[in-house]
């Protein structure tokens, strides 16, 4: 099975594809440029990839984000799971912060004011296990959390598409309703 995974709430573009035999994934910083850049990008993926331009499952990244940049994704996502008859999936943005590294994993994304969009997650190598939903809290709080809890602070980092796809196949995480979140 092809699957597409796509991210358009944070300043990156993130990209990947995973097909039997392989996987590949793209994440550039772009800040608010997401509508010129998303289409082509997706078109050069399968290009890299040698795949024609075709999916069985999109995997896309709900939020939480900018108004504009998760619509932008979720619209894009919408049209090509039509058009290709495919299956959609969301899957909560702060999955695509989380390591492939086993362990208890802090993903946050800043919120501003002081404040950040964080959740709790175990990650082990074949599921991704929800443990406290996102939700909004101040740095401080979060950082500590995340440290009573022992978990992996992972604030900011830069995400990657093959991890939404790895928490979209491990548990309900992926959601075939689309939960938009916005920060």
């Amino acid at each position: 099975m092809i699957t597409l995974a796509l991210d358009t709430s944070t300043p990156y573009l993130t990209l990947a594809l995973r097909w039997p035999g392989g996987e590949l994934e793209s994440t550039e910083r772009i800040e608010r440029a997401h509508a010129e850049r998303l289409p082509g990008s997706v078109q050069a993926l399968f290009a890299e990839a040698g795949l024609d331009f075709r999916a069985e499952r999109l995997v896309i990244g709900s939020g939480p984000g900018s108004y504009t940049g998760v619509r932008i994704g979720a619209s894009y996502a919408l049209a090509l799971a039509r058009v290709w008859q495919a299956e959609l999936l969301g899957v909560p943005t702060l999955c695509a912060l989380l390591s492939r590294q086993p362990g208890l994993q802090a993903p946050a994304l800043d919120a501003r004011k002081e404040n950040v969009y964080g959740a709790l997650y175990r990650v082990e190598e074949s599921t991704v296990t929800e443990l406290s939903p996102p939700e909004k809290y101040t740095q401080a709080d979060f950082a500590a959390l995340a440290q009573d809890r022992g978990a992996e602070l992972r604030q900011d980092a830069v995400p990657s598409g093959l991890s939404l796809i790895h928490a979209a196949g491990t548990l309900a995480q992926g959601q075939p309703q689309l939960r938009l979140s916005y920060l």
